[in-house]
């Protein structure tokens, strides 16, 4: 065995600054933390080859001293801590590793100036090497040069991405600091291309500029309190998502961080609203006692450990919750897509059938009634797509005395297709409702409250139906007897590869029991596939387990139980759908998280039409 040794200085500072400099996003974010801690209000960002080859922060703050500048270079030096205080760090910065680090692995050139100075100065770091500190021309505050990032450590220079990708990780880094900090100015400019210049701005309008034209005119206020804590901020509605979580910018007491409890919280805030697999767009500001978090948690001090992370976690859900609880048409703004008719080439009536108003020389088609799937057409085997019978009746529920166009979904004209029904409101909005995805998130929210009082009330069969299964599925939810009864549905063993269904959910009417259970069983194998109490992370437990099982069995029978695409429906029925989703939380998504319903404006029909 070699004998031990102290490694030298400037091997110690190469493999710290490794911890702290891993990309050039790492070096933009350290030193627009210095000019944000330094009391900037103007900070301008310039990069080339990705910051692999330059970057350049140069910031109107307080400046330095030539006393100062010296100490700033060395290790574990820094204004930030007057004390030796670690518990309450107002400051974004506090180690005192960033300007060692990036001189330890790159060409590093300081010039500052303090307000009062009558002139500048500079220090150089190359590679650890430290200059000598000299006066410099310069204006008030203080402008950083990164030159040849990582020369003096190749092998990890060997693993940067392409300038691009560089280049597109230093954009998010500065957008979650220009999000944590609305009230400064900044400008981003990368290879002689201005990304973004910003001026001080209100939070809403430095969301709107970053998180895409999209989600800025899907903005939901986010408030809430929960003891000494507070939360601020927008997320933007449902029908907005991203593949990843990187337009969630997450800023605790003015520190951007990417903490893991706040986003389960995001995650399972919009579950219910938003598909698998997409993730929300949000803007958070979390704002708490210092001594209720520790910051000195990794290097690059992105990461938080709370003192009371249940606490934190139930504010974020439940504030995300009341935002997202809105009804259609009023909280929640309805999403419109870019349209092109161009592309036509011509027109099929087949395609399409409008069944509301008359038009000149066509004949009004008939309206007959459509209600909840009945015993009769689940047993046609039509899957609840069958016309209904002339004997059937509307039931009282289902029928609005007017509809008044003034109300947000408007007055219903009539359908498209037997499966979109067409609104107009008083402002000469025109609305596209998709009455399936409408009603099954209605029924959704039905079930839950049920579930919330107690249990889904269930309506007995008049003649118990027996449903075939392989085996394993039967078992598995003859298994869950206890946690189905309390969503209506009441069933038992049957034999080796059966289940005997006694009751279904009221709220169902009776549909054809054999598809609700496979998707059921299948529903549950998922679960159990996780093997885990806690599979998501969310920090719920076993009950959160549950709960969620029943939550995704509801999704299903709100399916299973909802008006289905193509089923016609008489105007009563229309304006009563349109009135409940007024009146009904998260009715601006289905149980999947997409829409039930798009707005067109009287701009929106003009633009398309292309008129001035």
């Amino acid at each position: 065995m070699p004998a031990i040794r102290l490694l030298p200085e400037g091997l110690v500072n190469r493999i710290a600054a490794g911890e702290v400099i891993e990309r050039p996003a790492a070096a933009v974010k350290e030193l627009v933390e210095n000019a944000l801690d330094a009391g900037a209000r103007r900070i301008s960002v310039a990069m080339a080859g990705g910051g692999i080859e330059r970057i350049e922060v140069a910031d109107d703050g307080n400046g330095m001293d030539a006393a100062e500048l010296a100490l700033a270079v060395q290790r574990h030096a820094t204004s930030k801590l007057p004390d030796d205080d670690l518990v309450r760090i107002a400051t974004l910065g506090f180690r005192g590793e960033a300007l060692p680090s990036i001189g330890a692995a790159a060409r590093l050139s300081i010039t500052s100036r303090p307000a009062e100075a009558a002139h500048a100065w500079s220090i150089s770091v190359e590679g650890g090497a430290v200059t000598a500190v000299a006066p410099a021309a310069g204006a008030p505050g203080t402008r950083a040069v990164v030159r040849d990032l990582f020369f003096a450590t190749p092998a990890r220079r060997k693993f940067l991405k392409t300038p691009r990708t560089e280049a597109d990780h230093a954009e998010t880094v500065l957008r979650r600091l220009a999000l944590a900090a609305p009230g400064v100015a900044i400008r981003l400019e990368s290879d002689g291309r201005v990304i973004f210049d910003l001026p001080a701005q209100e939070r809403a309008a430095r969301a709107g500029a970053l998180l895409g034209a999209d989600a800025a005119a899907a903005l939901l206020v986010v408030e809430g309190t929960r003891g000494p804590l507070r939360l601020s901020g927008f997320v933007a509605a449902p029908s907005v998502t991203r593949v990843s979580a990187a337009s969630q910018a997450l800023t605790v007491n003015g520190r951007p961080v990417a903490d893991p409890v706040l986003k389960t919280a995001i995650r399972v805030a919009f579950r219910p609203v938003i598909p698998a697999g997409r993730h929300p767009v949000a803007a958070l500001w979390l704002d708490l006692p210092a001594d209720e978090l520790d910051v000195n948690v990794h290097p690059a001090k992105a990461e938080l450990r709370f003192r009371d992370a249940a606490a934190v976690r139930a504010l974020v859900i439940g504030a995300i919750g009341k935002a997202l609880g809105g009804a259609a048409g009023i909280d929640v703004p309805a999403p419109r897509p870019a349209l092109s008719l161009a592309s036509r080439r011509g027109w099929s009536n087949g395609g399409a059938r409008w069944t509301g108003i008359p038009l000149p020389g066509m004949a009004e088609a008939p309206l007959p009634f459509v209600a909840a799937p009945s015993a009769r057409r689940a047993e046609a085997g039509d899957g609840g797509n069958a016309p209904p019978s002339d004997t059937e009746t509307v039931p009282a529920a289902m029928i609005s005395p007017s509809a008044p166009r003034e109300a947000p979904l408007g007055a219903p004209l009539g359908q498209v297709g037997d499966t979109y029904i067409v609104s107009v409101a008083a402002d000469g909005t025109l609305v596209l409702v998709d009455q399936h995805a409408a009603h099954e998130r209605l029924t959704q929210e039905a079930l839950q409250a049920q579930l919330l009082d107690g249990g889904v009330r269930s309506q007995p069969l008049l003649v118990p139906a027996v449903v075939d299964l392989p085996a394993g599925e039967a078992g598995r939810l003859a298994s869950r007897a206890e946690d189905l009864a309390r969503l209506g549905l009441e069933l038992e063993a049957f034999g080796p590869g059966a289940v005997l269904v006694r009751a279904l959910p009221a709220l169902l009417g009776a549909p054809d029991p054999a598809p609700l259970l496979r998707d059921l069983a299948e529903e549950l194998a998922e679960w159990d596939q996780a093997g885990a109490a806690d599979p998501d992370g969310s920090g719920e437990g076993p009950f959160g387990t549950l709960r969620r099982r029943l939550e995704a069995a509801i999704a299903r029978l709100a399916c299973h139980g909802s008006i289905r695409a193509g089923r016609r429906l008489l105007p009563a029925e229309m304006d009563a759908l349109l009135r409940q989703m007024e009146a009904t939380p998260r009715a601006a998504t289905c149980s999947h998280g997409r829409p039930t319903f798009l707005t067109f404006s009287a701009a929106d029909l003009a633009a398309l039409f292309q008129r001035g």
